[in-house]
């Protein structure tokens, strides 16, 4: 049974592969992974293992964004400090877990019961990741380029806008990712007190303003760092509530 492992502490991952060589010598550990732009890409790039255990934190977040974007094909055990709610989720969506410390026996059980899992195509995985998810954005977004994955921190990012129809992220390096969401769906993740619509095409970051100019009674417009080549005007019906969120009085 090939099997692989997704967990961000070297010192776990060892311990679980110790444990499941005692466990069951006929099982490869085919591969340890930390992260989720990590995981990604070697799904996207392998075979489907015959199992996957897979820590629930990880070090560029929660794994549950994984399901998110590529379709999982294996049996996962997770391993996870949940509390009940969190654990019933797992079992009404027919998914075995570990609770760390994780204990010999209670390994060894749960492999005993993936072997007797025939079919796992019921189990919906992106569907448990967005109930898991519910109400916790991580602050981070995953951004797919071609066939790769690139993990970019919130505090990373100076600003976002729309060209052609695709959205855009632009990194304090002055980096450009496309991105799956609207400015729409933005402004309902992004806090208000550091980000802004200052129009329908631009989102920007308070830390991203270099300077601000006065281009009439009503409108003003901002060179943005990094720079950008578009116009960066707040629209007229902005103005007012952008000044008062320059203060933080919106």
């Amino acid at each position: 049974m090939k099997v692989l492992l997704i967990e961000d502490e070297s010192a776990a991952a060892r311990r679980l592969t110790k444990m499941l060589q005692e466990i069951a010598p006929e099982v490869e550990v085919i591969d340890c992974l930390d992260s989720i732009e990590h995981s990604l890409n070697w799904l996207v790039d392998n075979p489907a293992p015959d199992l996957i255990l897979m820590d629930i934190h990880l070090a560029d977040g929660s794994s549950f964004e994984i399901f998110q974007h590529v379709e999982v094909k294996s049996p996962v055990i997770f391993i996870t400090a949940f509390d009940q709610y969190a654990l019933q989720a797992f079992k009404v969506n027919a998914v075995d877990y570990l609770l760390k410390p994780i204990k010999r026996e209670e390994l060894e059980e749960a492999l005993v019961r993936i072997q007797r899992w025939k079919k796992m195509e019921g189990i919906n995985y992106e569907r448990l990741a967005q109930t898991m998810q519910q109400g916790s954005w991580n602050k981070r977004f995953l951004i797919r380029l071609g066939q790769n994955f690139r993990v970019i921190e919130l505090k990373e990012t100076a600003y976002f806008y729309t060209e052609n129809k695709i959205t855009f992220l632009i990194a304090r390096t002055g980096k450009r990712y496309p991105l799956d969401y609207s400015l729409e769906k933005l402004e309902e993740m992004l806090p208000d007190d550091q980000y802004f619509r200052i129009n329908r095409q631009f989102i920007i970051g308070i830390e991203a303003i270099q300077e601000m100019y006065s281009v009439s009674k009503s409108r003003v417009k901002l060179r943005l760092n990094p720079p950008c080549d578009l116009d960066t005007i707040v629209s007229t019906e902005r103005s007012p509530v952008f000044k008062k969120w320059l203060t933080g009085h919106e």
